[in-house]
C-alpha cells in the first residue's frame, strides 16, 4: 500500500481518502516518510511543516467522517509542495536571496490560498534559482538541488525543487512559476508533468520577485504533477482574477473530455535547430508523432526558429515591459552594483550567484530602442503566424531541450538553451511538458505540447493520451 501511494495521482489519492479506503493521515505520513528519506540526498525541500500537515490531515479525516466534504474541496487531505518564491504562511520566502534569508511569509499567495482551499496540505517549500532566474536551482541560501535520476545531474530551474521532489515520488503535485521555462525544464529533467498556462490565466500575486503588469504576461504560475490527470483540475482551481494581479483576467477553460484526438492537427517541429537535439529526444518526439498519427490525428510539419534568435526576442520583450532595473530586483528594492558584486564573487566572497550577476551586468548595457521595436514586431508577427497556423483545433510538438538533464553547472557553458522553452513565454501560449520514459542512461525524456492562447485543454488532453501510451512518470 505504501509503495502504491507514492505512484498515484492526487486525484486518485483524494478519491481513496473520500471513500475511506485510506486516511489522509496515512497518505500524508507516507509522503513525509518518503521525503525524509530522499530529501537529504536531493536538497529539494528547504523548509518543512510536518506537524502542521499532520494536524491538517487529522482535520481532513474528521471532515470525511462527518460527511461534510464540500464540492470545492477536490483535493481534500492530499499532500503537496510549494515553490519557496510563493508566500506560504509561516514559511520562508527568500526567493534565494541572502538579503531575504530571514524573510517569513505572513499570508498566503493567491495560488497557494486556492490550493489550500481545495483541501490540499502543503508539506513544505522547495528550492529554486536565485530570484527565479536561471536553469539550475542553486542559491547561496539553500545550496543546490539534485536530480533524483542522477545526483550529479541538474534538477533544472527555477522550480527545480518542485521537479526534483515530485520526480522522487515524495509529493503528488506542487506549485511552480515560469518566466522562461521554469516549470517545464524542471518537469522535463525530473520526468514529471508541468504546465505553463495561457498568459493571464492564473494570478502571480504573492510571488517574489513581484511581477509587474507587463512581466506578468511573460511569467506565469502553474502546476507540476506526477500524473497528467491532475493538471486540468489544478488549473480550474488556480485560474481566475484575484483583483491584485493586473495581468490576470477571466479566460474560459474547456474540458479535456471535449477533445477528440482524431479531430486534432498536430504540427511537428523535427528540424534540428542551431544547437542539435540529441538522438534520444529526437527519437522520442518521432515516436509521439507516430502514436498520435495512429490515433487518427492529422500530422503536419511545423517550423523552428534559431535558438539564439529566441533568446534575443525574449530579452527584447522583457526590456520592453520591465520598469524596474534588474540590479534593483537583485538588491530586494535597493540597487546593487553588479560589477562590484562580480568582483567580490571572483574574490570568493559572493553575495549573489554568477548567472544573476551576469544578467544584472547585461541589463545595464545600452540597447537600441529602434532595434527592440523591430524585435517586438517580430514577436507579434510570429505570434500571429503560429496562432493562425496551429489554430483552435491544433497543437505543436516542440523539443523540451537539446539534451536530457545535463550535469551540474554545465548550463553555464550553454546559456542559450532555455530558448526552447522561453519562446512560448513571450508568445503567451499554453504548453504542457510531457515525460516519455527513460533513455538508455535512465534519464527522463520528454516533449512540449504547445497550444494557442485559451486552448490549455488541448495540450493537457494530448498529454493524458501520451501518458497512456508511454507510461508517463517513472519512479527513479
Amino acid at each position: 500500500m505504501m509503495h502504491s501511494l507514492f505512484e498515484l495521482s492526487a486525484t486518485r489519492l483524494a478519491q481513496m481518502i473520500r471513500n475511506q479506503e485510506v486516511t489522509s493521515r496515512e497518505v500524508v505520513e507516507t509522503h513525509i516518510f518518503r521525503m525524509k528519506r530522499i530529501n537529504p540526498r536531493i536538497n529539494a525541500v528547504v523548509q518543512t511543516r510536518f506537524d502542521e500537515a499532520r494536524n491538517e490531515a487529522r482535520q481532513a479525516d474528521e471532515i470525511i467522517m462527518r460527511g461534510d466534504i464540500r464540492n470545492d474541496q477536490p483535493f481534500l487531505g492530499v499532500p503537496c509542495t510549494i515553490k519557496e518564491s510563493f508566500c506560504l504562511t509561516g514559511m520562508a520566502n527568500t526567493g534565494g536571496l541572502l538579503s531575504r534569508k530571514n524573510c517569513i511569509a505572513r499570508q498566503d499567495a493567491t495560488a497557494v490560498a486556492r490550493i489550500k482551499a481545495s483541501g490540499a496540505i502543503p508539506l513544505g517549500v522547495t528550492n529554486l534559482s536565485e530570484i527565479c532566474m536561471w536553469m539550475e536551482s542553486y542559491n547561496l541560501v539553500y545550496g543546490i538541488t539534485r536530480n533524483p535520476y542522477g545526483y550529479n545531474r541538474t534538477a533544472g530551474g527555477s522550480s527545480g525543487g518542485e521537479g526534483s521532489i515530485i520526480g522522487s515520488g515524495a509529493s503528488p503535485f506542487g506549485l511552480g512559476s515560469d518566466i522562461g521555462g521554469s516549470i517545464r525544464m524542471p518537469a522535463f529533467f525530473n520526468g514529471v508533468f508541468g504546465h505553463k498556462p495561457t498568459a493571464g490565466l492564473i494570478p502571480n500575486s504573492g510571488h517574489f520577485p513581484e511581477e509587474e503588469e507587463g512581466i506578468s504576461g511573460i511569467s506565469t504560475t502553474g502546476p507540476l504533477c506526477r500524473r497528467a490527470e491532475d493538471l486540468m483540475p489544478l488549473l480550474k482551481i488556480l485560474a481566475g482574477p484575484d483583483d491584485i494581479d493586473p495581468g490576470c483576467r477571466t479566460i474560459p477553460l474547456q474540458t479535456v473530455e471535449s477533445v477528440n484526438i482524431k479531430n486534432l492537427t498536430v504540427y511537428n517541429c523535427p528540424i534540428k535547430p542551431f544547437i542539435h537535439v540529441s538522438p534520444d529526444l529526437f527519437a522520442a518526439q518521432h515516436q509521439c508523432v507516430g502514436a498520435l498519427k495512429k490515433m487518427g490525428a492529422t500530422i503536419k510539419d511545423g517550423i523552428h526558429i534559431g535558438n539564439f534568435k529566441i533568446v534575443e526576442l525574449w530579452i527584447a520583450k522583457l526590456q520592453s515591459v520591465s520598469k524596474t532595473p534588474f540590479a534593483q530586483v537583485l538588491g530586494n528594492g535597493k540597487s546593487v552594483r553588479p560589477l562590484e558584486s562580480f568582483f567580490k564573487w571572483m574574490m570568493g566572497k559572493p553575495a549573489h550567484t554568477f548567472p544573476v550577476l551576469t544578467m544584472a551586468i547585461m541589463d545595464q548595457l545600452p540597447y537600441s530602442k529602434k532595434r527592440n521595436q523591430r524585435l517586438i514586431q517580430e514577436i507579434e508577427d510570429l505570434k500571429k503566424f503560429l496562432t493562425e497556423t496551429i489554430g483552435a483545433k491544433g497543437v505543436m510538438l516542440f523539443p523540451s531541450h537539446p539534451t536530457t538533464a545535463p550535469r551540474h553547472y554545465m548550463s553555464l557553458l550553454t546559456p542559450y538553451r532555455w530558448g526552447y522553452t522561453g519562446l512560448f513565454n513571450i508568445l503567451g501560449f499554453p504548453v504542457t511538458q510531457v515525460p516519455l520514459g527513460l533513455n538508455n542512461h535512465l534519464l527522463p525524456t520528454g516533449i512540449q505540447i504547445v497550444g494557442t492562447p485559451g486552448n490549455d485543454h488541448l495540450t493537457v488532453a494530448v498529454a493524458m493520451e501520451l501518458e497512456k501510451i508511454f507510461g508517463g512518470w517513472v519512479m527513479p
